[in-house]
């Protein structure tokens, strides 16, 4: 997100994203656990991608008697813990298939500081207690009741933990972690870049707040960011993935890299070897019980912006303002929303990773 005209602090308070960047927390209306509906279907479509990963994995991995998964950029919401339950199910169901007992989970959810973590840890189940009495059956069991609801399920077979910080540096020990997820988060830059809010740069985002119709020069300051951003991420991922794990991730356009730029900037950093890549149309973002009432679309389409940027709209110009700002694009989607349903969609870059060899 680029500068627009506003209070002088603004652009400095702007890149000081770490500190500030979170969905919105609480359980409102507006925030993100009432809000991510969009992105709950969009990961359920692709969990193929995320199965035929773990399947992989398993096949030429250890049978340890721990198995630590770890999401990145878990946010405050259940889906977390759906993709969380989908690593439990597939890996309890390998190790069964091969006459063993289940590991012990270990599961950590990392995030920025400014990360809601009270939220996201009330949606939590009990834990099997003690670990060491967890079986196999618990593990499905535990698995399919948080698949059917995450919000209400009675157990959870696994260990968790919160882990606060950015994932473009380290986050955990060398060679501790066995499979890494990051759903709808990598598109996150960890920086608006320097040249965009620099007047004296041809990079200069004037009247604007993103990249779309942006100026060649915009484009290439973005795309330096991304790539410098995602070789920070692959190289701290390199140093704590076994050897033998995995990384999955989807990926929605804030910056939107093409396959070939993500393809690209992967091979450069050669810590790992790419086992997928595609790039899947997901659908619309807006999740609506009427598509023919405008009121409804517009609601929903502000409901989830606000859900998403709105802790960085409201640093910007202030809450007062944001809050101006979402009822007007409230407004305004609801008079563009036959357009909005039939046209607006995600497109998501989903890629398997595991360790060069």
């Amino acid at each position: 997100m680029a500068s627009v005209k506003g209070p002088a602090a603004a652009a400095p308070r702007m890149k000081k994203l770490a500190s500030m960047l979170c969905m919105k927390g609480g359980n409102d209306d507006g925030s993100y656990l009432n809000n991510s509906q969009a992105q709950a279907l969009h990961a359920r479509r692709m969990l193929h991608f995320l199965e035929e990963t773990l399947d992989a994995m398993m096949e030429r991995s250890s049978n340890d008697k721990l198995f630590t998964a770890a999401d990145l950029g878990c946010s405050c919401g259940s889906n977390s813990l759906f993709i969380v339950d989908v690593i439990v199910r597939r890996v309890a169901a390998a190790y069964e298939s091969r006459g063993l007992d289940a590991p012990e989970f270990q599961v950590f959810f990392s995030d920025l500081p400014s990360n809601d973590f009270n939220t996201l840890f009330q949606l939590l189940p009990p834990l099997i207690a003690p670990p060491p009495s967890i079986t196999l059956e618990d593990c499905l069991s535990a698995a399919g009741e948080l698949s059917t609801s995450p919000t209400t399920a009675a157990t959870r077979p696994y260990l968790a933990a919160g882990v606060p910080g950015t994932f473009y540096g380290r986050l955990f020990p060398g060679e501790s972690i066995d499979v890494f997820t990051s759903t709808f988060s990598l598109h996150w830059l960890s920086q608006v870049p320097d040249d965009v809010t620099d007047a004296m740069s041809p990079a200069y985002n004037a009247g604007r707040v993103f990249i779309h119709r942006a100026t060649d020069a915009t484009a290439a300051a973005y795309t330096r960011q991304f790539q410098s951003d995602l070789a920070g991420f692959l190289q701290s991922r390199a140093r704590e993935m076994k050897r033998g794990g995995a990384m999955d991730g989807f990926n929605v356009p804030v910056y939107a890299p093409s396959i070939g730029e993500f393809r690209d900037a992967v091979r450069r950093d050669g810590a790992f070897a790419i086992e997928r890549l595609e790039l899947v149309r997901g659908g619309s973002p807006l999740v609506v019980e009427r598509t023919d009432d405008a009121a409804e679309v517009g609601r929903a389409m502000a409901r989830s912006c606000r859900a998403v940027a709105g802790v960085l709209v409201d640093a910007h110009i202030g809450e007062r303002r944001g809050a101006a700002l979402f009822e007007r694009m409230e407004r305004r989607a609801a008079r563009h929303a036959g357009e909005l349903v039939e046209k607006m969609s995600f497109f998501h870059v989903v890629c398997s990773l595991s360790l060069a060899r």
